[in-house]
């Protein structure tokens, strides 16, 4: 078992190296980082061409091994480290077919450097793997540069309070149970931007708000009363006036993961990519694990 991280040389900064760190030490496992470049051509080009460009392939993984090496001299001390090639014809496949060749327990990615600094961005790779990987898929925040005690300590699981998401409080309790760590469950209570007409007025949005935060209570209560969860772990409902003031009002702590589930593989690019999950993942100030169904 192993924590495999995708880096390339870039690409997307460092953040994934020093999540895949954190995860490595917190699970006492080896730290394999991966770079997936593209696979050459099979026919020999007269021109050479074919010849140039596995060079230049070589040459990328070569300047991906070097820069991940000289990040994790500095974050990864202790931990053995790997360093693997793989052509394909995508990067995702790439990483998906090295996460079953090192049999690796999580997949780290990076975000896209197209959002803002702190902010979890799904790129299509990342984006693509949701829909794609067996094993569970963590992201990190970009810049993310880890926590001071250089390991996760505390594990928070998104709950809506439907079957599925309890099936993935079930599996948040063992694994946080498996790296001795804290766990909470959080279930969000969102207004929304227009709940209700102007002439309705706000006291309807109010009362209902609060209606639905005390249900929200009530089925986190039952989780502990049904014995899904131990009577150690923090129960909290936030409210918000949209799911960026909701995870904004969350208390962070330093070392923190956000856990949550998808839908069945079946459903899932309707119902996870329109669902309160994506929209959890683009405002999450901390790194995000994603447990397939």
């Amino acid at each position: 078992m192993t924590v495999a991280v995708g880096y390339l040389a870039g690409k997307a900064g460092r953040s994934a190296l020093y999540l895949g760190a954190e995860a490595a030490n917190t699970l006492k496992t080896s730290l394999a980082v991966v770079t997936v470049v593209p696979r050459p051509w099979t026919t020999p080009s007269p021109a050479r061409i074919d010849a140039e460009y596995a060079a230049w392939a070589d040459q990328l993984a070569a300047d991906s091994h070097r820069e991940a090496q000289a990040s994790l001299r500095q974050i990864a001390e202790g931990l053995d480290v790997s360093f693997h090639k793989v052509a394909s014809r995508t990067p995702g496949e790439g990483l998906l077919q090295a996460a079953e060749e090192l049999s690796a327990d999580v997949l780290v990615t990076g975000s896209s450097s197209d959002g803002s600094l702190g902010q979890v961005v799904l790129g299509s790779t990342t984006d693509w793997l949701l829909h794609s990987s067996p094993i569970p898929i963590a992201i990190s925040p970009r810049g993310y540069r880890g926590s001071k005690a250089g390991k996760l300590v505390r594990v928070t699981c998104a709950c809506s309070g439907t079957p599925e998401s309890v099936r993935v409080v079930e599996r948040v309790r063992a694994l946080t149970e498996r790296l001795d760590v804290k766990m909470r469950v959080v279930s969000y209570a969102i207004r929304g931007r227009t709940m209700f007409p102007p002439e309705v007025g706000l006291h309807a949005e109010d009362s209902l708000l609060a209606e639905w935060a005390k249900q929200l209570r009530e089925m986190l209560a039952k989780l502990k009363a049904d014995g899904v969860v131990g009577d150690d772990v923090e129960l909290e409902v936030v409210t918000g006036n949209g799911w960026d003031e909701a995870l904004d009002d969350t208390d962070w702590e330093d070392g923190e993961l956000l856990a949550l589930g998808t839908s069945s593989r079946r459903t899932i690019k309707g119902v996870f990519l329109g669902s309160h999950g994506a929209k959890i993942i683009r405002y999450s100030p901390v790194p995000v694990l994603v447990l397939p169904s």
